[in-house]
């Protein structure tokens, strides 16, 4: 179906990365509303959320398999067995996606730490889960140290509707064991290594430097039932808004779902985005007003 002015598209965009997608839509005319740009009144990303937490919670699983030796990894299990050591993990990010990272990780056996650039989210998760993990902060030879005493990295940091930070050079990923495992789960972002590259569910991975790379854009697709079922009880509010009052009215009353609009008749109203790609920016409040 060819695109056309007058069309509300409301779901998973992902802009920033994709400047493909961006001028095509921009071209079409279309509507274009961005589910992980969406907000709420503690300035979190509601419709990002669900998926991000599915993912979360799947990165130490996936991590699990590509550590197996028939997979590629450095035959080690997660958990460790009686005297020998538990795996280590190193999660990138202490958002939604890093915390459920964390929370499972921890839950399979493994050792974790966990990097944050704040002292205060450093501080929460301390708090949240004691002694059972270590943090650290973001500096880049702390990050690069980790890395390289990692056997799996879970990249998670996020800027919200922004290109994901490069925060694994390839000098690090040379540095890594051979056989460990890197999963990307910012690559819908962009990526948080700058060795990553979008993979698919059928061809999930792929090495550079003797380092396994899963890097999976759409990760909750693998556990479709639960990612339908989470991500219909979070986004039913705002698409029963937008078929009952319409656009642009639904934008209008609602910052938050106004906050979600990324292109609109051509013009671009994400300034994440915009600085991402260099593109003009429009204010959204400025094209609801054409509208």
């Amino acid at each position: 179906m060819k695109l056309r002015r007058g069309q509300i598209i409301f779901t998973y965009l992902h802009l920033a990365p994709d400047p493909e997608q961006t001028y095509d839509l921009m071209k079409s005319g279309v509507t274009a509303i961005a589910y992980e740009t969406v907000t709420d009144a503690a300035g979190k990303l509601p419709l990002l959320a669900p998926m991000s937490k599915v993912a979360g919670r799947m990165a130490p699983q996936v991590a699990a398999h590509y550590l197996e030796r028939p997979s590629g990894g450095r035959g080690i299990l997660l958990s460790g067995v009686d005297d020998v050591p538990s795996a280590k993990i190193v999660v990138l990010g202490a958002g939604v996606v890093g915390q459920n990272a964390a929370d499972i990780a921890i839950g399979m056996g493994a050792e974790v730490t966990v990097v944050a650039r704040s002292a205060e989210t450093r501080h929460s998760l301390s708090q949240l889960f004691r002694e059972r993990i270590c943090t650290a902060g973001a500096s880049q030879a702390t990050i690069e140290a980790l890395c390289a005493s990692a056997d799996v990295v879970i990249a998670a940091a996020l800027v919200a509707g922004a290109t994901a930070p490069k925060l694994i050079s390839s000098r690090t990923v040379a540095a890594m064991k051979p056989g460990a495992v890197i999963v990307d789960v910012a690559i819908d972002q962009g990526g948080c290594a700058e060795t990553s590259r979008p993979t698919t569910h059928s061809q999930p991975a792929f090495k550079v430097n003797d380092v396994v790379h899963y890097c999976v854009a759409n990760m909750p697709g693998a556990v479709p039932r639960t990612s339908t079922f989470a991500l219909h009880n979070a986004t039913r509010p705002f698409i029963l808004a937008l078929a009952n009052k319409g656009f642009p009215r639904a934008l209008e009353e609602d910052a938050h779902l106004r906050n979600g609009l990324n292109v609109h008749d051509g013009k671009m109203t994400c300034r994440a985005v915009a600085d991402a790609l260099g593109l003009p920016f429009t204010p959204a409040e400025q094209v609801l007003a054409a509208a």
